[in-house]
């Protein structure tokens, strides 16, 4: 692949650990800063990243950087990002992070939505600017974050009143972009020395596989390409994958739908609905399934008829989906290249509980964990 094709950016992460850095050092300079560099971590390089400005305010100082994902279809591009360093001195850690307007805080617990990444890049890039004694609070701000996150699915993984610092990685590959397949197949053959593999859409599915015990070498992130990857997998003779990942883009499979970016192909409802038909549910319900504004809150109402009537129908619904995710996918590779490969899933939702584990799924995933 010609590297001229797509080029990367960098995640929020970084750039959020860039404009503290920046801020530190106007504490301890009093000067302007046109760039400073931020060692990643993951992976292990440093880069430099530009400030647009920089002014001490307060009993603090204050850091503006840009947002740059690369030839990604990202909604953050070009968005500003501050961090704001203020000293303390009646504070048990040497470095405290915090999130301000339009960093989103987590539904269940309210805290900021600044995950272990970002937490990690931003105390070991600033610990060892510290000065001897020293103790600083960081405070990340995201102007636009909050109506930014309304065009996002934050709310869907229980992240609201703003966006997320998420990811696992400083480098923000161009995933939408078409030449971006190949540098994922590249991974997945890296990997193929594994029996097992465990296919993530997102940064959401990588992180809860992970607290969930699974290998971080197995996970391979797939972005939207699930279809041309489970083949890239039976070519390169991968015994089972494992589907795991949140219920509004796996529903997709169970369609036949393996290019799962909602600019191609939807139909998440309708697929829900049929289902839901299949298996014999009232018209009342599937009407109200049909209609529903998104396949979560199809899943809240089908929870709440459950709880009301003393029903199933969560259960037979999404076995049957599962079931069928694992079948269409076989499928589709027997189809593009003549192999097997053993194939299960396990669908999460916006809370990152698991809905159901399909039969092959549930065995993949106590051999994983």
């Amino acid at each position: 692949m010609n590297s001229g094709e797509i080029r990367s950016g960098y995640t929020l992460p970084v750039f959020a650990c860039a404009a503290a850095i920046a801020a530190l050092h106007w504490l301890h300079n009093k000067q302007d800063m046109t760039s400073v560099d931020v060692n990643l971590i993951h992976p292990a390089e440093t880069v430099e990243i530009p400030i647009e400005q920089v002014s001490g305010i307060a009993h603090g100082a204050l850091a503006i950087t840009r947002s740059d994902p690369g030839d990604n279809l990202d909604l953050t591009r070009n968005t500003p990002i501050w961090a704001l360093v203020e000293l303390r001195e009646n504070q048990e850690q040497a470095i405290v992070i915090q999130g301000g307007e339009g960093i989103g805080k987590l539904r269940a617990t309210k805290e900021a939505a600044i995950y272990s990444y970002a937490q990690q890049l931003i105390q070991e890039n600033l610990t060892q600017l510290l000065q001897p004694g020293e103790k600083i609070t960081v405070t990340i701000i995201l102007p636009e974050g909050r109506q930014l996150a309304e065009r996002t699915s934050n709310a869907a993984f229980g992240v609201v009143e703003g966006l997320s610092l998420l990811g696992t990685s400083g480098i923000a590959q161009p995933l939408s972009a078409p030449g971006q397949l190949e540098a994922f197949r590249e991974e997945l053959q890296a990997k193929s020395h594994f029996d097992c593999l465990v296919f993530c859409i997102g940064e959401n599915g990588l992180d809860l596989a992970t607290q969930m015990g699974i290998d971080s070498d197995r996970l391979v992130k797939t972005a939207n390409w699930l279809g041309p990857l489970l083949v890239e997998a039976a070519v390169q003779q991968i015994k089972a994958i494992l589907l795991f990942g949140y219920h509004g883009k796996l529903i997709k499979l169970a369609g036949g739908i393996f290019h799962t970016h909602h600019h191609l192909a939807d139909g998440r409802r309708e697929i829900l609905t049929a289902y839901a038909a299949n298996g014999g549910l009232p018209t009342q319900v599937l009407q109200t399934l049909f209609t529903s504004s998104t396949t979560e809150a199809a899943l809240k109402y089908l929870r709440e008829v459950d709880a009301q009537e003393g029903s199933n129908w969560v259960n037979t619904v999404y076995t049957a989906i599962a079931h069928s995710i694992d079948r269409r996918a076989q499928e589709y590779i027997f189809k593009h290249s003549t192999r097997q490969l053993q194939v299960g899933s396990v669908l999460f939702d916006r809370d990152r509980q698991i809905i159901v584990k399909s039969e092959i799924g549930s065995t993949l995933l106590a051999h994983l964990c």
